[in-house]
């Protein structure tokens, strides 16, 4: 008996990445609201359709063990009362930024001037080794901010180096190694570093002077902290000062 040979099953299509999703934006916003874990999983069941959705879901996503997919992304949005925009953390990776972006990779690869293989490796190592004009347009394709684009190029290490030792000794010694990885205004870049150290050293003079040993535990907790954080603290403190420096 002759057998019927049939053809093999493709595989199914890669999942498309999404955006990184905010699980503490969704906690607050949950807690907000006055609802359960039991509450929203009810909600996208009935509202939008996704019978399989439990407390257990919502508990999963908000602990960050999983994500939400797109489709619930949007329900869970609905249930919470925001926008989607609202439940999305800040890109981190380069394959992040592409998909906040919707973008596929074969589309920044052709902006930038790369075979798609080669990108995509770049996407999956998350070290990005474009040259100057690439990384020029990888920039512009993905919107990319100056703090973005440090992150995706791995300086965030040396630059959160250069910070602690900056907010630690005399944040004046440290301007011009700042200045030549993080081409700023000078006087912006010194009022940050400023800044940032007399926030820091009054962390650690309310630690050796407090008498209250819990007092004390907790000043040593923020500055460790603070310094864990530096890279996140100096981006938002140039984005507050921007404005204000000529």
């Amino acid at each position: 008996m002759w057998r019927v040979r049939r053809p093999p099953v493709p595989p199914p299509p890669p999942t498309p990445p999404t955006p990184p999703f905010d699980a503490h934006a969704a906690r607050r916003l949950r807690t907000a609201l006055g609802m359960g874990p039991e509450h929203v999983a009810y909600g996208m069941r009935v509202s939008y359709g996704l019978p399989y959705i439990t407390p257990d879901h919502v508990i999963a996503w908000e602990r960050k063990i999983m994500a939400p997919g797109t489709h619930e992304l949007t329900a869970l949005a609905g249930v919470l009362w925001c926008a989607p925009c609202e439940l999305i953390g800040r890109p981190r990776t380069l394959r992040e930024h592409r998909a906040a972006r919707g973008l596929s990779a074969e589309d920044v690869a052709r902006a930038v001037g790369l075979e798609l293989l080669v990108y995509i490796r770049m996407e999956e190592s998350g070290e990005w080794r474009g040259t100057e004009r690439q990384s020029a347009i990888l920039a512009e394709v993905l919107e990319l901010s100056l703090a973005d684009f440090m992150t995706l190029t791995g300086l965030d290490g040396k630059l959160a180096g250069l910070l602690r030792s900056a907010v630690t000794t005399r944040w004046q010694a440290y301007v011009r190694p700042v200045n030549k990885m993080v081409p700023l205004n000078r006087r912006l870049l010194e009022s940050t570093l400023q800044e940032l150290h007399r926030y820091y050293q009054g962390q650690l003079a309310a630690n050796l002077t407090w008498s209250d040993g819990s007092a004390a535990t907790g000043a040593s907790h923020t500055g460790r902290d603070f310094l864990d954080r530096i890279v996140e603290h100096f981006w938002t403190r140039v984005d507050a000062l921007a404005p204000n420096t000529p």
